[in-house]
């Protein structure tokens, strides 16, 4: 992966996307709304619920203990998260598929921080 400075922009854009807690996140993926979200292969876990778990290892992480693999991973949560924040339905979103699948990739719309 590229250098630092590439480093420094993907871990700007994931700390301003992803507003969910290790905890939070983590006591999220034990619902079955998490597990019902997304987008399942073969009746497995979904792409999401999976990426949830992954960010909270990352959030667990000093910022200088972070891979490549981290940050390879770091830049897909941000795509999607900015792709899908693109998407918003419109009205009341608390209980929509949309907002728990923003959730289960450690980001929550609703969400003042």
């Amino acid at each position: 992966m590229a250098g630092s400075d590439e480093h420094g922009e993907i871990w700007d854009a994931f700390r301003d996307l992803v507003n969910m807690t290790p905890s939070a996140l983590e006591k999220w993926l034990a619902t079955p709304e998490s597990r019902a979200a997304g987008q399942h292969k073969d009746g497995g876990e979904s792409t999401g619920h999976a990426s949830g778990r992954t960010i909270v290892e990352i959030l667990r992480k000093k910022k200088a203990d972070l891979s490549d693999a981290d940050y390879a991973h770091m830049r897909k949560v941000v795509g999607y998260v900015r792709r899908h924040l693109a998407q918003r339905p419109s009205g009341e979103v608390r209980d929509t598929r949309w907002r728990h699948s923003l959730m289960n990739w450690g980001h929550d719309p609703l969400h003042d921080g």
